[in-house]
């Protein structure tokens, strides 16, 4: 499945369907063999999307095959949860139409409609595709980890209640490094 049935829209009458693909099928990553469903969503017209999600559990992978996959600033963020410096990271003033999906694993996390600049230095986020972060409160209780729900991955944090104009009141504060993007094909 290539990135255009990605974001083919569906018609009113569409059905929720479900189906499982390796990973290599769509982001063509053959080092991954974690599978997909490919879900059809059947919502209003101006949100219709078809989303792929990861189809269960963290991948199992040791610590030498993520080093052997990942570049050593990957491996640092998404398996040490690192943070990148602000300011520094490739998608922070990045808004082109399309997917940004994890880097470890390439798993759809967020549509570019729903990035924001929050000014925070970091590439910032309203909500992510539906079962694809994991939330997990840090040990101290001040903020809120999240990760890829396919592969483990950090992403960053969730932040509530900033008073952003966006529908969720929620910041995704999300390294860089911990994202790919795919563009949205022209239609």
């Amino acid at each position: 499945m290539g990135a255009q049935q990605l974001f083919r829209t569906l018609s009113p009458t569409a059905v929720t369907q479900s189906t499982a693909l390796p990973i290599k099928s769509f982001a063509s990553r053959p080092f991954s063999k974690t599978p997909l469903r490919i879900v059809r969503l059947v919502s209003p017209p101006s949100r219709r999307a078809t989303v792929a999600m990861a189809s269960s559990g963290p991948a199992n992978k040791s610590e030498e095959e993520w080093r052997a996959v990942l570049s050593p600033e990957q491996f640092r963020i998404l398996r040490q949860k690192g943070t990148e410096y602000p300011g520094t990271g490739e998608y922070d003033k990045f808004f082109e139409k399309g997917v940004y999906t994890c880097a470890g694993c390439g798993t759809p996390l967020y549509k570019s409609t729903t990035k924001f600049n929050s000014g925070c230095g970091w590439p910032a986020f309203f909500e992510g595709l539906p079962g694809a972060i994991n939330r997990t409160p840090d040990p101290d209780g001040r903020r809120v980890e999240i990760t890829c729900a396919a592969c483990g991955g950090h992403l960053g944090h969730v932040f509530k209640g900033e008073g952003f104009p966006t529908p969720t009141d929620e910041r995704h504060c999300v390294n860089s490094v911990s994202l790919k993007f795919a563009a949205e094909p022209d239609s």
